[in-house]
């Protein structure tokens, strides 16, 4: 059988030494802290190798319930390269048929006379042709994180040792810190197609039990905002849960679901095993393992990554505001760059960057210390002057049916774009649908 183009297959099971353990159990917690059940260590093992070893451009081709069992790995075109969203679909759908095909031959031929089906079988010294039945509808791609960690790494630089301090000063597990590499890279500005925000990933409804969320503000996206959140969130999980197996798998798959679980199945390593529900698929039974891997990978990213950035955060100071302000006159008062004081305050929303909508009255207002604490020793407020005593008003218009945004912006003279950021729209796809509320940037609200 020849190998199909533009593969390299490496067909053999992952090795787990004897070490594992000791390695997952970096830093300051003690391994009862994030224990590593016999069960998942194949799964964790499989995810410290998509995190270190393959990068975008290697699709891993395995058996989704066993890990272990790795097909071959396929190659793929970087995300940024044309059409590659397309290309990449048809790879990895091509890659999935051609190994159920190799399975079938493996179930009709038992004699396994080609060596080629011989490197396949040698996956499944024992299995039965039921076994074989079921891996078929298990083959699965993961696409290869190691170049998007290591790049998320230079991302959580900045923010990583404040985000430790606020889960020690909450009196949780400081490595519970390497979560957001599971959820987002330690994006500050990821937005998944659930409309989940921030490098924790909340969503408007989670997220509002613990953030501030509206047309000006959006603290999901503010590192350390957010970050808080985050701990009062997963020692709620504990709290109800137990175990910080069961705590974080929450995180991703909801407290209910979780409880649910642990009453039919009590631990978390016969959940892991064990547990079937309709939404506890993929994603969230292998959550905790790929904590535990990010774990691994960021806490001893000496040892697989090279040109490591520096960790340290830029130096701040927050000033709380007592009055609704416009961004454009703190960036004047201050005579700071627009693009330092939006990285600085990335809850602000495109409305406020815009002067669509003020900077609320309350809002913790972070400067730069070093540069502006000569200037702020003076002045460690802002003139009343600059002060507002309301938030801008807009006028409301309710989307009626056969409406979009040209249309609704032309009726009342504005711009599309000043109507998207006024609402913080999403840029592309459907923005619009009936009966939804939109805030009009009218009078002075426009530019």
């Amino acid at each position: 059988m020849t190998k199909p183009r533009r593969w390299r297959t490496i067909l053999g099971i992952l090795v787990l030494t004897g070490t594992l353990v000791g390695l997952l159990t970096p830093g300051p917690c003690p391994a009862e802290t994030f224990p590593i059940p016999v069960e998942i260590q194949p799964a964790v093992q499989f995810w410290l190798s998509i995190y270190t070893r393959y990068d975008l451009t290697q699709g891993v081709v395995h058996d989704s319930r066993h890990p272990e069992i790795i097909y071959g790995v396929i190659e793929l075109e970087h995300p940024d390269a044309p059409n590659a969203h397309r290309i990449n679909r048809r790879r990895m759908r091509d890659a999935r048929q051609t190994y159920r095909r190799i399975l079938d031959r493996l179930i009709a031929s038992p004699a396994r006379d080609d060596p080629h089906l011989r490197q396949i079988a040698a996956l499944f010294p024992e299995a039965t042709p039921d076994f074989l039945q079921r891996a078929k509808r298990r083959i699965r791609c993961q696409v290869g994180q190691r170049d998007r960690f290591h790049d998320g790494l230079a991302r959580a630089a900045p923010y990583i040792d404040t985000i430790r301090t606020i889960f020690r000063n909450a009196g949780l597990p400081e490595d519970l810190a390497c979560l957001p590499h599971v959820e987002s890279s330690f994006n500050t500005r990821a937005y998944s197609k659930y409309g989940a925000a921030g490098i924790w990933q909340f969503t408007r409804k989670t997220g509002r039990h613990f953030l501030q969320i509206n047309h000006a503000i959006d603290e999901r996206l503010d590192p350390e905002r957010s970050s808080e959140a985050a701990a009062r969130l997963l020692k709620i999980n504990f709290d109800k849960l137990g175990s910080w197996p069961l705590a974080i798998t929450a995180y991703n798959h909801g407290i209910a679901g979780m409880r649910r679980a642990k009453r039919r199945h009590r631990t978390y390593a016969a959940i892991f095993q064990n547990y079937r529900s309709r939404r506890f698929r993929f994603a969230s039974r292998n959550f905790y393992p790929e904590f535990l891997a990010a774990r691994q990978a960021a806490v001893n990213a000496h040892l697989y990554f090279d040109d490591l950035p520096s960790a340290g955060a830029r130096p701040t100071i927050a000033m709380p505001l007592d009055g609704f302000v416009s961004f454009a006159a703190v960036r004047h008062h201050f005579q700071m760059e627009a693009d330092l004081l939006r990285q600085l305050n990335p809850a602000l929303r495109p409305s406020v960057l815009k002067g669509l909508q003020y900077i609320p009255r309350g809002y913790r207002l972070r400067l730069p210390a070093h540069e502006w604490q000569n200037r702020l020793a003076y002045n460690s407020r802002l003139p009343d002057g600059l002060l507002k005593r309301r938030q801008k008003a807009s006028p409301i218009y309710r989307v009626r049916r056969g409406d979009t945004l040209t249309t609704i912006a032309n009726r009342h003279n504005l711009k599309v774009a000043d109507l998207i950021a006024a609402n913080n729209l999403p840029k592309r796809g459907n923005r619009i649908y009936v009966n939804q509320k939109l805030r009009l940037p009218i009078g002075d609200n426009r530019l």
